[in-house]
Parts: structure tokens; sequence; C-alpha cells
């Protein structure tokens, strides 16, 4: 089977990587990654004749523009990749037939409520989630894709790899009030390989526990013994965009498909590159 991995010089690209069977083409945007492609997202034309003239049997589309702030101020940027590039990776996918995942977030939610489902009506609170709803849609356009709502991914960066680091140093953290679903790069790369097997479409939330960002720091202090502070916000300095105060994901049904342990928070905190 050729897979090709969009974004593959990114947290969840570099443990797809490591655990895909098959032929495997890596696609780069802005960090090298051995044996890849560089290729401009934004060059649609570009795009869609790479995967045609490479045929993959399945695309799985990791890349976004994911600071959320970032986006908030570079919305033209933020539609380009997160949106306007899906559509032509689908129009190339239809062209070969090919099988696509598309990575997308649970920032599509406005946490007024919490442990989103597959079915429930999106509203997003920020330009960041809104341009990753745009590329959602562009996704389901097409009859053989399948969509991954997921939370908080981390590997050797995202909020629990800040708290670790943080908190070995002495220093304090501070800890957003919400709620999230976080889930390691290796853990979503896993169940991901194991979809791929059952060729699934429309929308699967694939993500962890739900657990406050003060419950996970005070779990990472504990597990790993660490001596710095934590310190519960309302918000973050620095912060521009929204953020949803509850996003956390339904994983009931993802429980269900799948065969692996993707959830459980000590079976992700494994996964962290500190």
């Amino acid at each position: 089977m050729r897979i090709l991995i969009i974004g593959a010089s990114g947290q969840l690209g570099l443990e797809l990587s490591a655990v895909l069977k098959g032929e495997i083409i890596k696609v780069y945007n802005t960090k090298e990654v051995q044996g890849g492609y560089k290729l401009d997202l934004t060059n649609y034309s570009a795009v869609e004749d790479f995967i045609i003239k490479k045929r993959p049997d399945v695309i799985i589309n990791t890349a976004s523009m994911t600071d959320v702030d970032k986006c908030e101020v570079e919305r033209e940027k933020a539609f380009k990749v997160n949106a306007e590039a899906v559509k032509h990776i689908v129009r190339a996918s239809r062209v070969i037939e090919a099988y696509l995942i598309h990575i997308s977030t649970d920032y599509v939610f406005d946490g007024e409520r919490g442990l989103y489902n597959e079915g429930d009506l999106p509203n997003p609170i920020n330009y960041y989630g809104l341009s990753k709803l745009l590329g959602e849609t562009y996704a389901l356009s097409y009859d053989d894709s399948l969509v991954v709502r997921t939370s908080g991914v981390f590997r050797h960066k995202g909020y629990p790899v800040y708290v670790y680091k943080t908190l070995k140093e002495g220093k304090e953290v501070s800890a957003f009030k919400g709620y999230y679903s976080p889930i390691s790069a290796r853990k979503l790369a896993e169940a991901i390989s194991e979809l791929i097997q059952y060729r699934k479409t429309r929308i699967l939330n694939v993500a962890g526990e739900r657990i406050s960002r003060v419950d996970l720091a005070m779990k990472i202090k504990d597990k790993f013994n660490l001596v710095g502070s934590i310190k519960e916000v309302d918000h973050v300095e620095g912060w521009i965009a929204k953020r949803p105060f509850d996003s956390s994901l339904d994983i009931s049904k993802a429980k269900k498909v799948l065969s692996i342990d993707f959830y459980s928070l000590d079976e992700n905190l494994r996964y962290m590159v500190v």
C-alpha cells in the first residue's frame, strides 16, 4: 500500500512515518524530513500534480496552521492552508480514487458544553476553528474520506510538554481553567494506522479522555515528582484569539471501532518527548 503523508515534519506526521507500514511518501511544507518532498501547500496546481503523479492509495492530511493566535491575525494564510489546500487535495484524491484521512480539531466547537460527539453542530469562536471547519467541509464533499477530529496533540511540544519542562525548572505553570481531550501524537498515529484498515468515512473523534488543564498539570507534577507550582488562570497572557472553555470530545464511537487504548492519560503520557 502506498501512503502519502502531507505534513510529515509535524508531530503527528513524524509518528505516522514511524508507525505506518508500506510505501510511505512524505511531504513537508517547512521543516525538512528525511526522504521527503518539499511542497508548498498554497501552490495548488503543484499539490494536485504531485498527488496525481504519485498515485497513493491513501492520503493522510496532517498539515495545518495550528497557531491559534497567528490564525486570528494572518487569516488569509490560515484559510489557504487549513481550508483551500484541502479542496485541492480532495480534487486530486477524487481523480486517483485515493482514500483520504483529514485531521481536524476540537476547536470547531464553541466550548459551551464539552464532550461533543460527531453529530454535534460546530460553532467555532476563533478563526483557527473556522478555517479548520471549512477544511472539513471540503474533505467531506468527497465520499471516500474520513475526518478525524482530535484535541491537544502533543509529542515534543504541546501543553503537557510545556508543563513538564516548566515544573522541572521549578517555575510556575499558568493553567487555563478549561477542559479538552489531549492525545499523544504516537497514540493518534497508531489509531489512524488501524483506521486505514477499516476505511471508515464521514467523521470520527479520536482523542484522549476529558480533563482540565489544571488537573493535567497536577497529574504531570505528581507522576514525575516535579517541583514547580501551578496557577489556575482564566486567560493566558498574550492570547489574541478566544479559546473554547470545554472543547472535550466524546470518543465513545472510536472506542467501539478501535482495538487499542488510544485514550487513557497514563498511556498517552508515556509518549511525551522531553
